[in-house]
């Protein structure tokens, strides 16, 4: 990956940005497609990148990743200057006990940690159970309320202290890549279809939304004002390479074998054969899985925006997703811009993708 990109990638990623609160992430994502494209948001909060195509009635493609991710937030200040929170998101309570946070204030970041009763304290029972996330609190060193106040505000948004880190090989982990991996590819490709010589023959939509965390919010204001007549979501998805997750009911998913292309009621059948004989053709490695149903993403409300849109996913292998060290491989992001800017030039007409004509 070049380096430029990498640093982008890193500045995404350590912005903070659960569901409600994007606004540092959607910043640095504006801030660096600026220059390559179109860039206009909205009252949501949502990005839109834009380069238009060659002719007056050219299709409309919209490609979406959303920016935010899981988190807390501050729901009140006891007397004794300890925080408790509620969740953003799917966040796991197994996890939560002794993690290191940011608390994301009008000041500034404050640092502080999750509490946990040490084990010696507990308990048999106590021991064998999952401490429920109302009854979790936060410390960050304060002596009482008074002083946590002149800190933190109820509302605050709080997010998990993880950084980029590089593994072995192309691998990295850190928080949020579920689903800012997504907000970064819909960027690199639009930098990519900025420096062809040739104009694309439709208007290229590139959106980093907002708030699909909490039930696809983002996606579905975005989707309504761009008003696209093709649209490519991209998502990370579960990895089943790790040694605990089943195989028979998530599908074989590996990293480092591409970006995964899924099949089912979500997936428009033309669009996933244009995408799929467009990585043959390349020579770009995919792999498939089946969705027999809605997806929990934003190309479900996509899908059924107004009259209908001709909709895809291009997902990307991801471990220990909603995790602070989700873990993916570089290579798997490249090859999901190279496909997509590769399969852009193919979408000529509106009509190109009615499955029964």
């Amino acid at each position: 990956m070049r380096e430029e990109s990498f640093a982008f990638l890193e500045k995404l990623l350590s912005a903070p940005s659960p569901s409600g609160y994007e606004q540092p992430a959607q910043r640095i994502f504006s801030a660096y497609i600026e220059s390559f494209s179109d860039v206009t948001s909205d009252v949501m909060g949502n990005v839109y990148g834009c380069i238009q195509g060659a002719g007056e009635s050219c299709p409309r493609v919209m490609l979406v990743g959303h920016s935010d991710e899981i988190g807390l937030q501050i729901k009140y200040i006891d007397d004794k200057g300890f925080l408790w929170f509620a969740p953003i998101g799917g966040v796991d309570p197994h996890l939560t006990p002794g993690l290191k946070v940011n608390i994301h204030t009008l000041n500034g970041s404050v640092a502080g940690v999750i509490g946990k009763k040490p084990i010696h304290l507990m308990e048999a029972k106590e021991r064998e159970s999952v401490v429920k996330l109302e009854a979790q609190y936060i410390d960050i060193g304060a002596f009482d309320r008074k002083e946590a106040e002149t800190l933190v505000r109820v509302g605050d948004p709080v997010t998990f202290s993880s950084e980029l880190t590089r593994l072995q090989g192309g691998r990295v982990t850190a928080r949020g890549f579920d689903d800012k991996a997504g907000s970064f590819i819909v960027a690199e490709v639009l930098r990519n279809i900025a420096a062809r010589s040739e104009k694309l023959r439709s208007d290229l939509y590139g959106v980093s939304s907002v708030q699909e965390e909490i039930g696809l919010r983002g996606g579905t204001t975005s989707c309504y004002n761009v008003r696209p007549d093709v649209g490519i979501c991209v998502e990370v998805d579960f990895a089943t390479d790790q040694p605990d997750v089943e195989r028979k009911h998530n599908g074989d998913v590996a990293l480092g074998k591409g970006p995964i292309l899924p099949r089912g009621a979500n997936i428009n059948p033309a669009l996933f054969d244009l995408l799929a004989s467009t990585a043959e053709s390349e020579g770009i490695p995919v792999q498939f899985t089946g969705i027999a149903r809605a997806t929990g993403t934003d190309a479900n409300v996509m899908q059924i925006s107004r009259g209908g849109v001709a909709t895809a996913l291009v997902k990307i292998p991801l471990r220990y997703m909603h995790t602070p060290v989700e873990v993916l491989d570089l290579s798997d992001l490249e090859n999901a811009v190279k496909l997509i800017t590769a399969v852009l030039p193919k979408i000529v007409a509106k009509d190109s993708f009615n499955p029964v004509s």
